[in-house]
């Protein structure tokens, strides 16, 4: 009876540890059709919604540039520091109702995010039915 006990608490102990993984951090992006690694965001809360925001740009020749196709507030804002990933909020084991937008092309995008296991976030932009994955990895801080 006790070694029942003792699998059970065992059991609730590891599921509570992964339903308790959380997305706040850094991650490493990586490119959906390439696999090139390509900047560092760190994912953070403010007022109860997540945000992402570029702190680190691996390729040097493009850690200078500014967003010039970006829409409103943050055309010609530098990538760097850019919150590329807003007003995401959770519901469940998801993130959603925010947007993410690609600094490359400006373009805006629905958004999803989930934990695929504590190490890799799944990173989702769509536009109605039509959606690109990417699977970030988390930064060791």
């Amino acid at each position: 009876m006790n070694r029942q006990l003792l699998c059970f608490l065992l059991l609730v102990m590891m599921t509570v540890s992964a339903v308790s993984q959380s997305i706040l951090g850094k991650w490493r992006t990586v490119d959906d059709k390439t696999g090139e690694e390509k900047s560092i965001v760190k994912i953070y809360e403010n007022n109860g919604k997540v945000f992402g925001k570029i702190i680190e740009i691996f390729n040097p020749e493009k850690r200078n540039l500014v967003c010039k196709f970006c829409k409103g507030q943050d055309h010609n804002k530098p990538i760097l520091g850019l919150n590329i990933i807003k007003n995401m909020e959770k519901e469940d084991d998801l993130y959603i109702g925010g947007t993410i937008t690609d600094p490359q092309d400006g373009k805006t995008y629905s958004c999803r995010l989930k934990l695929h296991d504590k190490n890799t976030l799944q990173v989702r932009g769509y536009i109605a039915f039509f959606y690109s994955t990417q699977y970030w990895k988390r930064e060791n801080e």
